[in-house]
């Protein structure tokens, strides 16, 4: 067969690969470092190969610029990953309210952000972009130049919570701390002395900002919708600052499902499964299935299985791993994932399947009492066209509630 015909088969083993270093191949697309191989080598040898990469959004005066600053505030509250955030981690500060009134084009802003990213402080320690993004124009061009935050948070507020922010803003001139001279005064007076006006929009201005903002908004969820959380500004920062904290924690990876449901008979293993593989495509494998298919196809291993289903006797693990082995291979599988059940029942069987080239990377335990079980196989029935097994009463019960049309 010709090479360039012959259909690609992914071997098992790179799905776990790929669960465990899968952010390296999206860090290489994202970052674009001048010497790749290095910079893979480099992601290999340390701890963790993810570094966070948060982008803030929200309108003028939500907080967004207390969240960076705040990590001085609360210290009780440095956790390891705030840490890396606030301290290891470069904050961008450049805000799109900043390039706007600079008359900064939507091009030179994301360069100079792409410039900066590319430090050597961000490739290593992850970013946090602040106000980046105020247009969708904005987000577009950011995701072409390979700026892709991997969580997005967004703060509101009612404009009149707003306009009183603004109104009170003070700024300590030392440090750069944000002040509110209602909702946040500085612990002690010698910090209260040095507080000067904080320099800011006026009024009008930042009237004309929220209006602007809220025509962009919709546009800005819908181009972050994965990867963003939509936290209430109108809180105190501390109650703001947890919120966004265990965001932050949360790892998104795009893994090929291998999920394994487990439960006792009638628990609803069957139906879960079949739900789940419709609606994302998924590989449903019933183990009892699989073994009757295999066994009636005639191959080598389906006469090794057919006399112990003619006998009504268990059929050995060992031969159940293999036809496991053979079906989890496919491509189908390896591409789409799989979600398996009737397999393991023991612990046993549990401890050779973790062995196996095939391991789950999401277990699902379906707890249900004995009573329950019993009643729905009592009352199970299979359809002998489609094979479908449903329970009466169920079934019965939706037929009567059906809304007539």
């Amino acid at each position: 067969m010709d090479e360039t015909l012959r259909p690609l088969r992914i071997l098992p083993q790179m799905s776990v690969y790929a669960d465990k270093h899968n952010s390296l191949v999206t860090s290489l697309v994202v970052d674009r470092p001048d010497d790749p191989i290095s910079y893979l080598i480099d992601r290999l040898q340390r701890n963790s190969v993810d570094v966070p990469r948060v982008m803030l959004l929200g309108p003028p005066a939500v907080g967004k610029h207390m969240l960076v600053r705040i990590k001085q505030k609360h210290t009780q509250m440095n956790t390891d990953l705030w840490s890396r955030l606030s301290s290891s981690s470069s904050v961008v500060v450049f805000s799109g309210e900043e390039a706007e009134r600079r008359d900064v084009s939507a091009e030179l802003l994301v360069q100079l952000v792409q410039q900066r990213l590319k430090k050597t402080d961000c490739l290593h320690g992850g970013w946090v972009l602040e106000g980046i993004t105020q247009t969708r124009l904005q987000v577009l061009l950011l995701q072409r130049a390979g700026i892709i935050p991997e969580h997005v948070v967004m703060l509101e507020a009612p404009d009149d919570v707003l306009l009183e922010r603004s109104r009170g803003r003070l700024v300590d001139p030392l440090t750069g701390d944000i002040y509110h001279k209602t909702f946040i005064w500085p612990p002690d007076d010698t910090t209260a002395q040095r507080l000067e006006r904080g320099r800011g929009l006026s009024e009008e201005q930042l009237l004309a900002e929220l209006q602007r903002y809220r025509c962009e908004v919709t546009g800005l969820r819908s181009a972050y919708q994965h990867v963003l959380k939509i936290i209430n500004g109108d809180q105190p920062h501390a109650d703001v600052y947890h919120q966004v904290l265990a965001f932050v924690q949360t790892r998104r990876y795009s893994r090929t499902p291998r999920i394994l449901l487990l439960g006792p008979p009638g628990s609803g293993k069957s139906l879960q499964a079949r739900l789940l593989s419709e609606k994302y495509k998924m590989v449903d494998v019933c183990c009892g299935q699989l073994l009757r298919s295999v066994a009636a196809d005639g191959s080598g291993l389906g006469s090794e299985v057919q006399p112990y289903l003619d006998d009504g006797r268990p059929v050995p693990d060992t031969l159940v791993l293999r036809v496991l082995e053979e079906r989890l291979s496919q491509v189908d599988c390896s591409c789409r994932g799989w979600i398996l059940h009737g397999f393991p029942c023991d612990l046993q069987q549990a401890k050779s399947l973790q062995e196996s080239q095939h391991q789950p990377n999401r277990v699902f335990l379906l707890e249900v009492t004995d009573e329950v079980c019993l009643e729905r196989i009592t009352l199970r029935a299979t359809d002998p066209v489609s094979g479908e097994r449903s329970v009466l009463q169920f079934s019965q019960f939706l037929d009567q509630n059906r809304p007539v049309r």
